[in-house]
This record gives C-alpha cells, sequence and structure tokens, in this order.
C-alpha cells in the first residue's frame, strides 16, 4: 500500500468514528427531530433530483457573480498596484469595504436592482470583489522592482508592464485570491437565496427547516458540502495546472 492511500485511509477513520457516534445517539433518541445517518442517506437518495436542480441554479449564480468580479478586479488591482500614488488613496476604502459584511449590502441592493436575480447576482459580485481585488493589489505593488527595471531596460510602456510583469508575477497570489472568492461567492448565494429568492439551495434548506424536515435539510447540507469539495478540487488542481512554474519543486 502506497504511503498516499494508507494517509487518505487514516484520515477517514475520525469522520468514520463521528458518523457512527451519530447513528447510536440518534438510536438511543428516537426523535423524528435528531435523524441518524441512515435516514439523511434516504433522504438524500429520495430528494436528490430536487436538490440537484435547486444547486444548480445556486451555482450559477455564484458562477456568474464571480466571473462579473473577476472580469472588473483583476485589471483594477493591477492598476492600483502600479500606480501606487493612486493605490494608497484607495487603500483606505478596500479596508473599510474587506470588513462589511456582504449580507450587509442586500437591502441597499434592493432599493436598485429589486429581488430578482440581478439583486442576488450584485450581492455575490460585491462578496467575491474584496478578496480578488485586495490579493491582487497586494500582490501587484510588491512585484520584485528588478523585474520593473528590466521592463524599462527593454522599452516597455506602462501598459504592457502590467500585462507582460505586473499581471504574470501576480498570479500566485490572485489564484488565493480567487479561491477565496469562489467560496464566498458560493456562501453568499446560498444566503441571499434565503433572503430573496424562490429557488435555489438556500430556498430549499428553508423550507425543509420550516416543514420540519429535517432529514432533508441535513441531506441539502451533505450535497452542499460535496460540491464545496468538488469545486475547491477542481480549482485547486486549475492552478496546479496553470501555475506549474510556481509550484514546481527543484530536484
Amino acid at each position: 500500500m502506497s504511503k498516499e492511500r494508507s494517509l487518505f485511509l487514516k484520515s477517514l477513520l475520525v469522520p468514520l468514528a463521528l458518523i457512527l457516534l451519530w447513528q447510536v445517539i440518534a438510536t438511543v433518541k428516537a426523535s423524528p427531530l435528531f435523524p441518524g445517518p441512515i435516514q439523511v442517506l434516504l433522504a438524500l437518495l429520495e430528494n436528490s433530483p430536487v436538490i440537484l436542480r435547486e444547486i444548480g441554479f445556486t451555482l450559477w449564480r455564484a458562477f456568474a457573480g464571480f466571473s462579473i468580479a473577476l472580469a472588473m478586479m483583476l485589471p483594477l488591482g493591477v492598476a492600483l498596484g502600479r500606480y501606487q500614488s493612486i493605490g494608497k488613496l484607495v487603500e483606505p476604502i478596500m479596508d473599510m469595504v474587506a470588513t462589511l459584511p456582504p449580507v450587509a449590502v442586500i437591502p441597499l441592493v434592493m432599493l436598485f436592482a429589486g429581488t430578482g436575480d440581478a439583486a442576488k447576482i450584485a450581492v455575490i459580485c460585491y462578496a467575491a470583489a474584496v478578496p480578488l481585488l485586495m490579493n491582487t493589489y497586494e500582490a501587484a505593488r510588491n512585484v520584485d522592482p528588478v523585474l520593473n527595471r528590466v521592463a524599462r531596460s527593454l522599452g516597455l510602456n506602462s501598459l504592457e508592464t502590467m500585462l507582460h510583469v505586473d499581471f504574470p508575477s501576480s498570479l500566485p497570489m490572485i489564484a488565493t485570491g480567487a479561491r477565496l472568492a469562489i467560496a464566498s461567492s458560493f456562501l453568499v448565494s446560498i444566503t441571499s437565496e434565503i433572503l430573496l429568492s424562490t429557488n435555489g439551495i438556500g430556498v430549499y434548506l428553508q423550507r425543509s427547516q420550516e416543514t420540519f424536515k429535517i432529514a432533508a435539510s441535513l441531506a441539502g447540507i451533505v450535497f452542499i458540502s460535496l460540491a464545496g469539495l468538488l469545486i475547491n478540487a477542481a480549482v485547486a488542481r486549475l492552478e496546479k495546472r496553470w501555475l506549474f512554474w510556481h509550484y514546481r519543486v527543484a530536484p
């Protein structure tokens, strides 16, 4: 057995022990308000078509908000990092916005965008924009000065330097911000659905809890966790593939 497989099997011991303990407590309590893993599994199989449909709405909104934030914040962050005199003026605003929870802007967004998909995507975009902008700005302003001197010696103008020096050098930190932004987008998409939407996994959870379908609600939470794991694994794989030069280890 390989070392990686051995470590993977050992990592399963604690979750399996917790699931077993959960089942024992649920059997002892015998309460419909405290379903065990078996009941949750049955609810998962029964409700999986509905959950898959609802989580599709959630992922679509999260992807839309994240994509808009990515398209806007990457060039803005690189530009602010390049022109640091402007970046220092904007930095206090970024620090202030970073402490403002995305849910707090929902009433303001509702005034201008209503309660439809546009409002939810706007809130998700805000949630994703903060880590993307701050990470891109920090990475761009800390580019090695030697690279800037080389760019000047090659006759590159400011725009060319941003495209060929600042942006590539900032990619590892941008990737970290992107992973945080993706997680925030998914989380805020679910939260905004509970407050504003008529569909999505957030609405499914809310309705399940209101009707005391605890097993169905936990099945939805399991689906959310699995979706998060798959998304994180896919992003990590893409990051290592595209930034192979950053992760390469010298022999």
